[in-house]
Order: C-alpha cells, then structure tokens, then sequence
C-alpha cells in the first residue's frame, strides 16, 4: 500500500509528511462500513475542508485573471470550474480511483469510476495537502491539476450550449439533436452511448455513465469535427 501511495504522491508532485492524512483523503465512507465502523476515518471531514480551500484559490485566480469580469460571470466560470463533472475529470489525470479504500459493494458498482465518488476524493486530497503542508501547498495542487487548460475544460462541460451556438451561428438550418444509440449494464452500472446528429448527419459520439455525461462527449466531439471543417 505504500508504495501504491507513493506512485501517487509522484503523480500529484506532493509528498506527504503525514500518511495518515493521505489515506484518509483516499477512504471513502464505505470502507470504515465494512471494516471499522469508525466514520472519523472516511474523507468527508477533509472533503469539506478541501471544498473551501478550493473555492478561495480558485476565487482569487479569477479576480486576478479576469479584472474586468463582473461578479455575476466570475461566479458562474468558478462553479463551472469546481462542479463535479469537473473536478471528476481533473482526477482522471491522477487516475485517483485507483488508489481509493472502497467498500466491496462500492467497488462492485463502480464506484471508482462513479464522478460524486472521484470529484468528493479530489476535494479531499485537497485538505489533507492544505493540513500536511500549508496553504502554498495546496494552492500548487489546485493550480496544476484544476486551474489548467481552463478553456479546454470550458469547451467540455459547456460543449452542449457551446455546439448550440456553433450552428445557430452558422447559419445551418438543420436541427442539433442527441439520439440513444445503445443502453446496457445493470440499473447500478448503466453504461450510455448517444450520438450528436445535425440533421441526419452523426457529427460526435460518446459513451458514460449518464445520458447527460454522453451527450456532453458527444457535444464536445460535435465541436471538434465541425471546427476542423471550418464552421
């Protein structure tokens, strides 16, 4: 195990003075469930630390990014920044699920996989980093691994709004529409895939969890083939 959370660490570019605090960030509250029975081990607490902290630095990056963006828009980019979906896609890049304590059934479900699951972890690891080593610490972590590339990760989870304004503005009269292609897995694990059409054209594809989360994919995938067309 730790050499498991030393990988991690490599990953995250922080090495923890204290290994408890980093496997706690890792403990989802099903594990303690089916071992302990103590609660005060699971990441909750740090998850609702790490939750403010990313909410103040990401706050300051916009004020200082953006001076002249009004309150309304800044707060509207910050919660883009910070949702779920988002974070859950920032832990992607550390793999996080990978390294969590799960329950059994938790694990038999998904979980490691399950965006409430992996997004709750990141805000905890981002409290365990802030009580381990400081705010400058925690600071780093959130500006390499949530305050990058934000563009990008505004074309992602705006891609369905996005892709709407893209053929409203291009003058196309065909209608954007998403279409069910194939639904499977049990009610616990259902696996989505749904096609972007423009008429009767497929201009993007995606699979997920949700039906939601396919149809973002294929928005997103949508945008790239019809701006590398030129439209």
């Amino acid at each position: 195990m730790e050499k498991h959370y030393k990988e991690l660490e490599k990953k995250a570019g922080y090495q923890f003075h204290s290994q408890k605090l980093l496997s706690q960030a890792l403990t989802h509250s099903s594990y303690p469930n089916e071992h302990s029975g103590d609660k005060s081990e699971c990441n909750e607490r740090l998850e609702f630390l790490g939750d403010a902290v990313l909410e103040l630095v990401s706050s300051e990056f916009l004020f200082q990014k953006y001076p002249d963006m009004p309150e309304g828009e800044l707060t509207r980019t910050r919660a883009s920044l910070v949702c779920e979906p988002t974070l859950a896609y920032c832990a992607g890049e550390l793999d996080l699920g990978s390294y969590l304590r799960l329950g059994k059934g938790e694990d038999a479900t998904g979980g490691r996989l399950r965006h409430s699951v992996v997004s709750d972890a990141m805000e905890a690891l981002i409290g365990a980093i802030y009580l381990d080593g400081g705010f400058d610490s925690a600071k780093a972590f959130i500006h390499r691994f949530i305050l990058n590339d934000m563009e990008h990760k505004k074309l992602f989870y705006d891609s369905k709004t996005i892709l709407q304004e893209i053929v409203q503005g291009s003058g196309n009269s065909e209608e954007l529409n998403y279409v069910l292609l194939r639904e499977s897995g049990p009610d616990h694990n259902k696996r989505f895939e749904v096609a972007a059409r423009l008429g009767d054209e497929e201009i993007g594809r995606g699979i997920g969890r949700t039906k939601k989360a396919a149809e973002q994919l294929a928005a997103y995938r949508g945008i790239l083939k019809l701006k590398q067309s030129g439209v």
